[in-house]
């Protein structure tokens, strides 16, 4: 029974190149994650403003959009290998920049939202280019363990890394949390380098609007697709407490613990992770994804509504477990159904998906909080994300049917790999 719950290492036993890209995977969320904690935190320093921290959302959003979709179309004409590391290069520089300016004796604001910019551009390209990888370096049947164990990947980063960082912080400096980050940059850099050259398909085409248009065309076809963009994209937009965590741990009188309510949302989804057997055994994957979304929105709720520190902590935790549920199946959907000619631009709408609802979730939450309150902003975003997934569900019967065994592309691409060698 318990060997049924635990991961399946299928995936990571047979793929030297898919364990070295997990381990650089790994290193840079670790300390990607000591930034995630270090940059909001310095930004109330120097505002004491809901809103200008809110607004890191804002400016990440116009790179995120246009070099997400552009990526995509990159991802598939380019090797992804490479890409993969000069956008990898471009990151560690720009934690090199914020560890210069927490370093002056009167840091900046404006570098702050600069970096965050040009931080999101980077990942915007270097996604598509990882999401589009690893199913070429694993089995079509292993797709699922794949997707669960680079969420364990993701996880144990964004549990120990804003743990770590909220001590980081609090009795280091910010600095500390900076030049950690630009060290995992380096180790993760050697990791990539070591996997195989990754060169784009033999129909694919150069990158162009008409390419990216290609790939959005292709996307609407698939209501089962357009199904899941839709439903985190809502979660993620109503129900994201990130940028208003610093303030709710002032409320709740506990500055200490802030640490711990960035790592909580993790935590939980670490716990699926780690149990994650059971989901190679699921097929219905579009009713798994609407379930899990509307059970993060009313996690996210009770915490807005508790006024105690632990049970803020609890709720976070499972919503981060449902958050999680839902990311397993959607991967486990693009990556057994998607063509690999159109990997990389689908890759790309899917950046936006599940990363433009959290930055405009980051605005919203920020300005909410400074017009009806920190907790009100919470709960009431919790709730809204609840409603509209199940309006959403409704509205999407290709997603609710969706059925992995059946489904007419994922038995088409399962047919197809299996004529090509992992």
């Amino acid at each position: 029974m318990t060997s049924a719950l635990l991961p399946d290492l299928t995936p990571w036993k047979a793929s030297r190149d898919f364990r070295r890209l997990w381990m650089s995977g790994l290193i840079s969320n670790f300390g990607s994650f000591l930034t995630v904690v270090a940059l909001p935190v310095q930004l109330k320093e120097l505002t004491e403003s809901t809103a200008a921290v809110g607004a890191i959302g804002a400016v990440e959003l116009l790179p995120l959009v246009v070099c997400g979709l552009y990526g995509g179309a990159l991802a598939d004409a380019l090797d992804k290998r490479k890409l993969i590391v000069w956008t990898e290069a471009g990151q560690g520089l720009l934690s090199a920049a914020l560890l210069v300016d927490a370093l002056l004796p009167h840091p900046a604001i404006w570098p702050l939202y600069a970096v965050a910019a040009l931080s999101s551009a980077l990942v915007s390209v270097q996604r598509p280019a990882l999401d589009s990888l690893w199913p070429r370096i694993v089995a079509h049947d292993d797709m699922p363990a794949a997707a669960s164990l680079n969420s364990l990947r993701w996880t144990v980063g964004g549990v120990a890394g804003p743990a770590l960082a909220g001590v980081v912080v609090a009795y280091a400096g910010l600095g500390w949390a900076y030049a950690a980050d630009l060290l995992t940059f380096a180790v993760s850099l050697a990791y990539i380098l070591r996997i195989a050259p990754s060169p784009a398909a033999e129909e694919a085409v150069r990158p162009s609007l008409r390419a990216v248009a290609e790939g959005a065309r292709y996307a609407w076809s698939r209501k089962e697709l357009l199904g899941t963009y839709a439903v985190d994209l809502a979660a993620m937009f109503l129900a994201m407490p990130l940028a208003v965590l610093p303030f709710l741990a002032d409320e709740l009188g506990a500055d200490w613990a802030l640490g711990l309510m960035y790592a909580s949302i993790p935590a939980g989804s670490l716990l699926v992770t780690l149990t994650s057997g059971w989901t190679s055994r699921v097929h219905r994957h579009g009713l798994m994804v609407a379930l899990s979304a509307a059970g993060w929105g009313l996690a996210v709720a009770a915490a807005g509504v508790c006024g105690n520190l632990w049970l803020v902590l609890l709720f976070l935790a499972l919503g981060g477990a449902f958050d999680m549920v839902s990311g397993i199946f959607r991967a486990a959907m693009w990556n057994q159904t998607i063509p690999d000619e159109l990997r990389g631009r689908l890759a790309g709408i899917e950046l936006l998906s599940y990363s433009v609802g959290p930055q405009l979730g980051q605005v919203w939450a920020g300005a909410l909080a400074a017009w009806a309150g920190v907790r009100a902003s919470v709960w009431s975003g919790g709730l809204a994300c609840a409603g509209a997934v199940g309006l959403l569900a409704l509205c999407l019967p290709g997603l609710m049917s969706y059925d992995a065994r059946t489904n007419e592309h994922a038995v088409r691409m399962r047919e197809r790999r299996a004529t090509v060698p992992v």
